[in-house]
């Protein structure tokens, strides 16, 4: 049992007023009780675990909906510090095909500790790339890495069928037959997929994108989704070069070439969405068809500005994702946030999005993008999903007449106090509980530069 007494501020997404001086108990994996002057619990003598929270301000846990942890390994690369999306990859390819297990499983790891410490508890990952060689179960080397770390997970298996020779961007050491794909898009579902309302492991299917993947593939892969009820995900509409690409190859634009094959829908999320017009916006709001914003790697690769102002207003939903170590090059997911509040204000201007606008995409269209119904808010009978802030520090003096939007607003490091995941404390003190961080760091850069140095001879 965890109580969290008398805590400074708790977010409530569905008041504008939120409640002040309340505790929270934990009971288990769920809240069980919001209210003043909670007792601790006699039968659990010894086993509660009371947090003095009078400088805390308590928000949902955030739900990333996009990310690639792999590129954690290959974060401030110079030759691509300043390159746009496609010759990025082609670049990047040649490093890739070199990770093996213990990259996965450290850049995991890494990436999921990342946003553990800022905030974020429910993930998922995209991971594409297959290199010819590995040996072991990839997703469940990731599954491994979430359940030590205690972090809810519902990764996508990604998959490439369209190399150089076929006209796609990766080399063909790293792409598979649909036949691979399909066999092991099975294998996983049937091993790890969880679907109950409390699940911290759930799958998802993702073709990586237009440009690296056949027609057959997105429909046979949409077709085994909906058999086995797992969700859908794969970039689309990110750049003018995609665009142009599948115009040139399949005669209609990408978000067409999506409904051609079947690939949209309640059930689908598209990451990055930036070059979608009017009509395809609508489109997109009648098929009740989500949107991962990455708004820090659209703009640390010059992509664009996503139109999230015209979508949520149509009825999109909306929700956050880090994107790629490589393209971020971070997995802060609070500063995520921060970015998606203010990259909007510079289309659409100051009124563009609000602080409780940023928090609710974070927060419940995340969840909802992903399939969980019971987190994305502070509730009881919810899931123990909580992010703790402690708000008592320099950075957020005179910022505190609203305490939430201060995270956003204000604020020099993002780090949250604790983390609480599925009723663990996964993040104590700004620090991990389930792994030893100098472990991680350790590792990261000793596998980063044996993958760099075998395209890079020069690295030190």
């Amino acid at each position: 049992m965890i109580l969290l007494k008398n805590c400074f501020y708790i977010y409530q997404s569905d008041n504008v007023r939120s409640l002040e001086g309340f505790d929270i108990l934990i009971r288990e994996n769920r809240i069980e009780k919001i209210a003043k002057d909670i007792g601790p619990d006699k039968k659990y003598v010894g086993k509660n675990r009371v947090i003095d929270c009078s400088t805390i301000v308590v928000v949902p846990g955030f739900v990333n909906t996009h990310h690639h942890f792999y590129q954690v390994l290959t974060r401030n690369v110079p030759a691509v510090q300043n390159t746009r999306l496609f010759d990025w990859l082609v670049y990047l390819y040649e490093v890739w095909k070199n990770i093996d297990e213990e990259a996965v499983f450290y850049s995991s790891l890494a990436a999921m500790g990342e946003l553990l410490k800022t905030g974020c508890t429910c993930t998922t990952d995209h991971h594409y790339l297959y290199p010819a060689g590995f040996r072991g179960d990839l997703m469940g080397i990731q599954f491994n890495a979430a359940e030590k770390l205690g972090m809810r997970f519902s990764p996508c298996r990604g998959s490439m069928s369209r190399s150089k020779k076929d006209g796609g961007l990766p080399p063909d050491s790293v792409v598979q037959t649909e036949g691979e794909i399909l066999e092991d898009s099975l294998s996983v579902i049937e091993k790890y997929h969880d679907s109950s309302d409390f699940s911290m492991r759930r799958v998802m299917l993702a073709p990586c994108s237009p440009f690296s993947v056949t027609e057959g593939l997105l429909k046979r892969s949409a077709g085994l989704a909906r058999e086995r009820g797992v969700r859908l995900h794969t970039h689309l509409a990110e750049t003018a070069d995609e665009n142009d690409y599948c115009v040139k190859n399949h005669n209609m634009r990408p978000l067409g070439l999506m409904r051609e094959v079947g690939f949209i829908g309640v059930d689908v999320s598209f990451a990055h969405g930036i070059f979608f017009n009017d009509d395809e916006i609508k489109i997109l709001a009648d098929t009740r068809t989500s949107i991962a914003h990455c708004p820090s790697s659209n703009m640390r690769l010059g992509s664009g500005i996503a139109r999230v102002r015209e979508m949520l207003d149509a009825g999109v939903n909306v929700a956050l994702g880090v994107d790629g170590s490589a393209s971020n090059d971070t997995s802060d997911f609070l500063g995520e946030m921060r970015n998606a509040l203010l990259l909007q204000r510079v289309r659409y201007g100051a009124d563009a999005l609000t602080a409780r606008d940023v928090f609710k995409m974070a927060t419940q269209n995340g969840a909802w993008l992903l399939g969980f119904k019971r987190t994305g808010r502070v509730r009881e009978g919810w899931a123990a999903d909580l992010a703790l802030f402690n708000i008592d520090k320099l950075e957020y003096a005179g910022a505190l007449s609203d305490p939430a939007s201060a995270l956003l607003f204000a604020g020099i490091n993002h780090q949250s106090e604790y983390t609480i995941v599925n009723g663990r404390i996964a993040v104590e003190k700004g620090r991990l509980t389930g792994f030893d961080e100098d472990e991680i760091i350790h590792n990261v850069n000793r596998i980063s530069r044996a993958i760099l140095k075998k395209h890079l001879p020069n690295v030190t």
